[in-house]
């Protein structure tokens, strides 16, 4: 793996202009750029309003020369060695010259040029009112030119806080890219105001539509194919009699026409780890191998590992990993290769083996090849690719307790070093929190949402919380409180009352560039909280919206369909129930009247630093890839939202595609085209491809300054060891009574007194039925009169 490291980016010009040699060239009535052919000379040997910028080590010159595409002037950078970064001449940062943008506006970036290297691109910087000048996006990348030729671009949606844009082009190899006549105009405040094609109430906040055939499998993992249907995983579905039986199963949903196919499964899949590998396969990671056993081992993970394939529909092994693994974390990276982390070892402790798939030889790689630090980072860790390379452990995770520490920490593969990150609030009740990385990719900011603890049982909790990666040294810092809903306490739905939040959270992003949050439940298998809600990134604030009608709390999944839907199933509570209704989701955009088509779509190969054409029906003003869901637990770090900079002439779309391929790992995509009034298109499929096509790019300058300086607790390799101790307890689940798929709490809810009665009378109003005591124990003091049945009316009259 190659994993690079940035330094901060260096401006080396002057920040205002001096003494001019000759009246200033102004910007035209339209044109919002002032001296856009550097016709009018500055100081520093830079024309008035250009400055000169870049980072790195390179060696550079700024030359303004004759050979220019209109007037006198024009601008040529050239690197004649580079070992990283970039140099590039921007528009001065000042507000005398820097263009005022408008919050929400785009604007169209047009200039000339002529280039001798392939590696040049258009940057963006943007003036936060706050925060200050700093890094937004890459725009488009610039093809060779040997003559003057004309490149078009349309930024995003100018972002909330933003008040001045800079811009030009950075040259980041051997070469030069000589620009002039550069231009930037408003978009013109397109189409009329959508017309409802709803009631108001679903306008406003959507619809939820319960299907009318159910989930014939109890599945718990649910991945998005690249022929948009969607493989539901079960295993044994968390069920004493399918696991006794050996009856381990999946199922192929076919969203178009509402039918599923049950597929035969290997292994007991129930609680492994899913990716989608770069070609479209779904690689498998480990799962149950045998579940707790009242005063004896807990559960156990295998180590083996299969890959499912979209086309057959078939299960194939591939080579064991290093460990076992019961509840992986499963991240892809920027070459293709998948990195995996935490679980239950096959004697269920916690293990401590990094795992490596390699793409490259379709393997697992052996261990003395992977880095190892010897960490516990627990069960479904949240561990999201950043857009250097290094990884991103959220604090999101599964069962109890976090990590030791701030509970959030940032991981260097190639460095082998795990440096804490701070801010995050409560981090030993964000247990089945949510965490996500916010629309666009190229903003590196990540949400984690609600969460709970299933070993003291309190309340889940309101709290999220927001972190900015490319800040040099991130934090986490407080976000809005989750929006509530109503919870059934067992006597029907009532309102939620004080800091009343959820855990269970699903998170699930959608082409108008919001965050879907739903489901969860207010305690551990217990108490379902019926809420959903809009997370818009641009604002920070979150929009009530209508609630899914089923319950979902544990093993329960939510995930976006290519039709711009989304789907929800399972909800597995404490009793060993399982819920197989179906839920669909109708966002607000999709009432708003006709959507737009892509009509065509002339490569679905597409490669890194590409411009691919679309056809639409009608105006657009963005474009998105979102990598299909992988999700289970509350978890899909995989799950993103990439921007593609558009370049519009009528019908015809020219999307730009990132030149880092840790932005967007390799894979297939849904692409979405959207308009103004964040009416999303049916998605496309397209193939953004892998190790092959990085050979021919070099993305360090597309990685700006960001988690450059981190100051938390840096934490190198620690002794080899072979695992790390777990309690039996770890699932929340008291083995005493009941049988493997019953799970009554080891601690009750706080409502819950203590005593016999009080405890009998919650399981009963939560339909657990006839307990059986396994084992001569009764800790919960639920067998007052050791018959061997807890909470018999004996027991009551005993207690």
């Amino acid at each position: 793996m190659n994993r690079r490291r940035r330094t901060a980016l260096l401006a080396v010009g002057a920040l205002t202009a001096g003494l001019l040699l000759t009246a200033p060239q102004p910007a035209s009535a339209a044109n919002l750029i002032k001296n856009p052919g550097f016709e009018t000379a500055g100081t520093g040997g830079m024309p008035y309003c250009w400055e000169k910028s870049g980072w790195g080590d390179n060696d550079f010159t700024f030359t303004t020369t004759s050979d220019a595409h209109s007037g006198s002037k024009a601008m040529k950078v050239e690197l004649t060695r580079r070992a990283e970064g970039d140099r590039k001449a921007l528009i001065t940062e000042s507000a005398e010259c820097a263009p005022v943008v408008s919050v929400g506006k785009q604007y169209d970036l047009n200039l000339w040029y002529k280039s001798t290297t392939p590696d040049a691109s258009v940057t963006l910087f943007r003036h936060d009112t706050t925060a200050g000048w700093q890094y937004w996006t890459d725009l488009k990348t610039l093809a060779i030119a040997g003559s003057w030729t004309e490149a078009s671009v349309r930024t995003p949606e100018v972002p909330t806080g933003t008040d001045r844009i800079t811009w030009g082009v950075s040259v980041y190899g051997t070469g030069s890219a000589t620009t002039d006549d550069y231009t930037m105009e408003q978009v013109a405040d397109p189409v009329p105001a959508p017309q409802c094609t709803g009631t108001a109430e679903q306008c406003a906040n959507g619809r939820w539509d319960v299907l009318p055939t159910q989930n014939p499998v109890r599945s718990m993992h649910s991945v998005v194919l690249n022929n948009g249907k969607v493989l539901l995983i079960a295993g044994s579905g968390n069920s004493e009699e399918q696991f006794n039986a050996g009856t381990f199963t999946s199922a192929v949903y076919d969203p178009v026409n509402g039918t599923y196919k049950v597929i035969p499964t290997p292994k007991d899949m129930f609680c492994s780890g899913h990716v989608q590998l770069q070609d479209g396969r779904v690689l498998v990671m480990s799962g149950n191998k045998a579940y707790p056993v009242a005063g004896g081992h807990g559960y156990e993970g295998f180590k083996d590992s299969y890959i499912f394939d979209p086309v057959t529909e078939t299960y194939s092994k591939t080579n064991d990993m290093n460990d076992g693994h019961w509840y992986p974390s499963a991240t892809i990276l920027g070459n293709g290769d998948v990195i995996s982390f935490g679980g239950l070892r096959e004697d269920s402790t916690g293990s401590v083996t990094a795992e490596l798939w390699s793409d490259a030889e379709q393997k697992w790689l052996e261990l003395w090849k992977v880095n190892q630090t010897w960490s516990y980072w627990g069960l479904y860790p949240s561990m999201i690719l950043m857009q250097d390379g290094r990884l991103f452990y959220s604090g999101s995770h599964v069962f109890g307790n976090n990590i030791p520490g701030t509970g959030s920490a940032i991981y260097d593969y190639d460095a082998n070093t795990v440096t804490q990150v701070p801010g995050l609030q409560n981090k030993d009740q964000r247990d089945q929190s949510a965490s996500v990385l916010l629309p666009p990719a190229q903003d590196q900011k990540v949400l984690t949402i609600g969460g709970g603890n299933i070993d003291s049982n309190p309340d889940a909790n309101r709290l999220t919380d927001v972190i900015d990666l490319k800040q040099a040294n991130p934090a986490y810092t407080a976000g809005p409180p989750l929006p509530q809903g109503t919870v059934d306490l067992g006597n029907g739905k009532q309102a939620q009352t004080g800091n009343q939040g959820k855990m269970y959270v699903s998170a699930v992003l959608l082409p108008d560039g919001k965050v879907l949050e739903t489901g969860g439940a207010l305690h551990n298998r217990a108490d379902p909280v019926y809420e959903s809600s809009l997370y818009d990134p641009d604002t920070g604030t979150f929009d009530p919206v209508a609630a899914d009608p089923e319950a979902r709390g544990y093993h329960s999944s939510a995930f976006l369909l290519p039709d711009g839907r989304v789907m929800t199933t399972g909800d597995n509570p404490g009793n060993g129930t399982w819920n197989h209704n179906v839920s669909i989701y109708t966002p607000p955009y999709l009432l708003k009247g006709p959507r737009p088509a892509i009509t065509s779509v002339i490569d679905t190969e597409w490669t890194y630093g590409d411009t691919q054409r679309i056809t639409v029906d009608r105006p657009i003003a963005k474009a998105e890839l979102i990598r299909p869901a992988a999700v289970t637990h509350s978890s899909d770090p995989n799950q993103r939202f990439v921007d593609l900079p558009l370049s519009v002439d009528g019908g015809n779309v020219d999307l730009n595609v990132t030149s880092n391929p840790d932005l967007a790992p390799p894979g297939w995509y849904m692409l979405f085209a959207v308009d103004a009034n964040g009416v999303p298109s049916v998605a496309k499929w397209v193939h953004l491809q892998g190790p092959s096509a990085l050979s021919a790019t070099d993305a360090s300058a597309h990685v700006h300054s960001f988690a450059d300086s981190l100051e938390g607790k840096v934490t190198e390799p620690g002794k080899k060891r072979t695992s790390q101790k777990v309690p039996v307890t770890v699932s929340g689940c008291d083995r005493h009574y009941g049988s493997i798929n019953v799970c009554v709490p080891t601690d009750f809810p706080p409502s819950v007194k203590a005593g016999t009665k009080a405890r009998c009378d919650w399981l009963k109003k939560n339909d657990y039925g006839r307990l059986k005591v396994n084992g001569k124990d009764d800790p919960l003091r639920l067998d007052a009169n050791g018959d061997g049945v807890a909470c018999g009316r004996a027991d009551l009259r005993k207690r």
